[in-house]
């Protein structure tokens, strides 16, 4: 008995020796990506899974229900929203840690390509009973949020609200809208529109400065992270000359 317990032993061990080895679980960052950024992101994610060998997941969403998200499933290492108030709100509840610029949003107002219906660059236009307008849901994204800071900041906000047809939850349904030509104008982040498969079939038409600004973008590092350091690498990357220069292409950063 005692032989044979001993035979057992030795098999085992020769089968922990020589048995294959598994390959190690590469590290793995979890990114909460607001939907205008995704691109730009996913760009930088591929250049730093290569170069540090692991594997970067990206859930992407409307900035306030991303920000929902992380609240409710504390974990993940990094969040890009589509504006900085998103980040400052998060601090304060203690999900971030830190913070770096990546890049610039401004919204414009939008209307199908060449402006069929003639619509002035004018904010107005979003009361006239003659467009069917659009807009983003201030509670569930970025683009939402700085809709209706716009429209409160020239007085019409309730006005325009009367007058809207549809909330949408994100940027890209805000495009699809005006693609699919169900909608005549939306407000949206002037980034989009300058993408190739948006560019021909969307015109941008600039709102006044006084009431649409240069936001920031800013990355932030959950204080669920993982992975700090290596998320820490991302942040460096994404703050870093060649980072801008990606954000840049996909119209993110100079937006004047």
């Amino acid at each position: 008995m005692i032989f044979g317990l001993l035979s057992l032993t030795v098999y085992f061990l020769n089968r922990l020796v020589f048995a294959p080895q598994q390959p190690v679980p590469k590290k793995e960052l979890l990114v909460y990506c607001g939907i205008t950024m995704i691109k730009p992101i996913s760009v930088i994610a591929a250049i730093l899974e290569k170069r540090e060998g692991i594997k970067i997941s990206i859930i992407k969403g409307g900035s306030g229900n991303l920000l929902r998200s992380i609240r409710f499933n504390r974990q993940g290492d990094l969040f890009l929203p589509g504006s900085e108030s998103y980040i400052r709100q998060a601090k304060a509840e203690g999900l971030i840690s830190k913070s770096v610029h990546v890049g610039y949003n401004k919204a414009a107002m939008m209307v199908r390509e060449g402006n069929p219906k003639g619509i002035q660059q004018n904010l107005d236009a979003m009361k006239s009973p003659n467009h069917y307008i659009v807009i983003g849901n201030p509670d569930s994204g970025s683009i939402g949020k700085e809709t209706k800071k716009i429209l409160s900041s020239a007085g019409i906000f309730e006005d325009v609200m009367l007058n809207v047809k549809e909330l949408t939850t994100d940027s890209k349904r805000l495009i699809e809208v005006l693609k699919d030509g169900e909608a005549d104008l939306v407000i949206n982040w002037h980034a989009t529109a300058t993408w190739p498969e948006n560019s021909k079939l969307i015109d941008s038409l600039p709102i006044d400065a006084q009431y649409a600004k240069k936001k920031r973008l800013m990355l932030g590092l959950l204080s669920t992270a993982k992975y700090p350091e290596i998320a820490t690498k991302f942040m460096d990357f994404a703050a870093s000359d060649d980072g801008k220069r990606i954000f840049d292409s996909y119209g993110l950063y100079q937006v004047d």
